[in-house]
């Protein structure tokens, strides 16, 4: 089993951290946008969106953000109670890096883990510890194949199928489109999508649907009806059951941090 210690999310270009040797946690970090620095001794880590990066115990670091660039990342800090709890990476000594391809996944599963830590929940403890337990099994299945899968011809296929869908993301998407955009068959198509991003084309095409609702919702001035059209859902109340299902809140409560109208 695992003991979360703490998760975090900074949001600014304000930032600078410094552990010591003494530390006996393990970190996992998720940039989520922007960019940042970590020092490892004389090696310098420059973090993007989509990288992970898991620091071991007693490791001495520091990191900070780049002036007059703005970041965001999670971080969370464990301890393992049992020996690498059957996750290869945790028996490693040295910081572990890498571009995740499962970047829309993890952000979600991130999200609900700081949304769990922050409130004081009938059993959070427990829920931190299980989406904790299920980032660390998606970011060692990731870890477990080469690295030099990033260039591989499945991940240029993914990368591809992603840039289609983040252009089409308000229509329908089928398995048909992502295998003309790859020239591969519809079935081929979505097996790779699924091996290399963890999620389907229709859950990572609903999670872009969402993402854009959230903004809409805290910037625009359009009704809840308005952005279910806008986004291509076939009525308002399918709209909120997936809103519901990928946020674990409704539309309204993000209404209440709109930005007034400007005149």
């Amino acid at each position: 089993m695992l003991e979360m210690n703490s998760v975090h999310y900074h949001k600014g270009s304000s930032w600078y951290e410094e552990a010591d040797s003494g530390a006996e946690t393990w970190q996992l970090v998720l940039m989520c946008y922007g960019k940042c620095v970590y020092w490892f001794g004389q090696q310098k880590l420059v973090l993007g969106k989509g990288d992970l990066l898991l620091i071991p115990p007693h490791t001495v670091f520091y990191g900070k953000s780049i002036p007059t660039v703005s970041h965001e990342k999670y971080a969370a800090a464990f301890l393992p109670l049992e020996p690498a709890i059957a996750l290869p990476m945790l028996l490693g000594t040295e910081p572990l890096h890498f571009r995740t391809g499962m970047f829309e996944l993890l952000h979600e599963r991130f999200r609900s883990l700081h949304a769990e830590a922050q409130h004081a929940n009938a059993y959070s403890g427990t829920m931190c510890v299980a989406i904790l337990l299920e980032l660390l099994a998606h970011a060692n299945r990731e870890a477990d194949r080469s690295l030099a899968q990033s260039n591989s011809v499945k991940h240029r296929h993914v990368e591809q199928m992603k840039a289609y869908i983040q252009n089409h993301y308000r229509e329908k998407i089928t398995k048909d489109n992502l295998g003309a955009v790859i020239e591969k068959s519809p079935n081929h198509a979505a097996a790779v999508f699924s091996e290399v991003t963890g999620q389907t084309i229709g859950e990572f095409t609903y999670a872009l649907r969402v993402k854009t609702a959230v903004y809409l919702l805290q910037h625009s001035q359009m009704t809840v009806q308005d952005i279910a059209d806008y986004l291509g859902f076939c009525d308002s109340s399918y709209f909120h059951r997936v809103f519901k299902r990928h946020t674990g809140r409704t539309p309204s409560y993000y209404l209440k941090d709109r930005e007034p109208p400007v005149y």
